[in-house]
């Protein structure tokens, strides 16, 4: 009986002393909230790397037995490739040339250039039913995804404090987490509705939305260059357009694409796909130039369906190697836990080239800026 006792108070005492199970509902919601953008508690992020090494160790999400996965367990991504910004690329990526524009070029050629300068003319005050109006307001909107709101959210703010912007253009967030560029692409998507819900907020409405910022992606992709690149070009395509749609008086988009994502431990956008979505707005970009009439931004060549499409500032480079041109670098610090989603490091770098290219890009100035 003592010896029973014993055993009893000791096996007692080892549960008690023991690791609680690892509860994977909590690293699901805290996961969940990282991809929205929310700001996580230490504890948080300890509890999210602890399940990210738990599921690349082979433990399937919601615990059990260790999947036998052989020697190399999923899904951890290690990237040690090196890759040239496109801004400064000369040697071809898989065919491709160097320059934002093609070509090596950085800059929109002259035809694109004169249709910015067209559109910006018009750009103007607007009152709430899109009437031009000295006490009317321009609004700036961004679509896209988690980093897109992360980033851009930083912008807002760096921007309502920037005495460059003109009182009467008012930027607001439409970016929503989770929502890649499939999400965005039919008519009926529910980031449309969210996106004029926070216009609403701000005090505006659809009529006087005039430009865009987006910044996409597609989540999980798998097929590889170019297809992945073609994939996400024929999404944005569906994007500007419907944007056109809604937001009539919508006159120039400019476009990004991602930052760096070789620190990526999840497969949810790694690289090269970071590196090769700047490929997809490149080609969006040079079908309008080329004339696809469902790009159609000339007034002059019937029904205008689509804002003139544009570079925004361009985000990427690699890694730890500074860009020649501004010494743009990107350090694991400042991405998140998950190595895509970018820390609020990362929100200041590009939120700061958000606010230098509107403040000063020639084909974003003359609207953005005070007079």
């Amino acid at each position: 009986m003592k010896i029973l006792a014993f055993l009893i108070l000791f096996l007692s005492a080892s549960l008690l002393l023991a690791d609680p199970p690892f509860d994977w509902n909590r690293a699901k919601e805290i996961h969940a909230r990282a991809q929205r953008g929310e700001v996580l508690s230490d504890d948080d992020r300890k509890y999210l790397d602890e399940a990210i090494r738990r599921h690349n160790a082979g433990e399937p999400i919601g615990g059990g037995p260790a999947k036998p996965t052989g020697p190399t367990p999923v899904p951890i991504l290690q990237w040690s490739g090196h890759l040239t910004p496109l801004t400064e690329l000369k040697d071809p990526y898989h065919g491709q040339n160097g320059g934002l524009y093609g070509g090596g070029k950085n800059e929109p050629p002259p035809a694109q250039a004169a249709l910015a300068n067209q559109a910006i003319a018009q750009i103007q005050p607007l009152d709430t039913e899109g009437h031009p109006t000295p006490s009317g307001k321009i609004a700036l909107l961004s679509i896209g995804m988690s980093n897109t709101t992360m980033e851009f959210s930083a912008f807002v703010k760096d921007a309502d404090a920037d005495p460059r912007k003109a009182a009467n253009v008012i930027v607001v967030d439409g970016a929503q987490g989770g929502k890649d560029a499939p999400a965005w692409s039919k008519t009926d998507a529910p980031p449309w509705d969210v996106a004029n819900q926070r216009l609403t907020a701000a005090g505006l409405t659809p009529q006087q939305v005039q430009a865009i910022w987006i910044k996409q992606a597609i989540g999980h992709p798998k097929a590889g260059f170019p297809a992945e690149a073609k994939r996400l070009r024929d999404y944005l395509r569906d994007i500007v357009t419907l944007a056109k749609q809604k937001y009539p008086n919508l006159r120039i988009a400019y476009l990004s694409s991602r930052i760096y994502g070789g620190y990526a431990v999840t497969p949810l956008n790694p690289e090269p796909y970071a590196y090769e979505g700047a490929f997809a707005v490149r080609w969006l970009i040079d079908q309008q130039i080329k004339g696809d009439p469902a790009l159609n931004a000339a007034p002059e060549k019937g029904q205008v369906k689509a804002p003139v499409l544009l570079w925004g500032p361009y985000l990427w480079a690699d890694g730890q190697t500074p860009r020649e041109s501004d010494h743009l670098f990107y350090t694991k610090d400042d991405l998140g836990n998950d190595g895509t989603h970018p820390s609020p490091t990362a929100r200041a770098k590009v939120a700061r080239l958000l606010t230098e290219f509107f403040a000063t890009n020639p084909l974003a100035k003359p609207w953005y800026a005070k007079k």
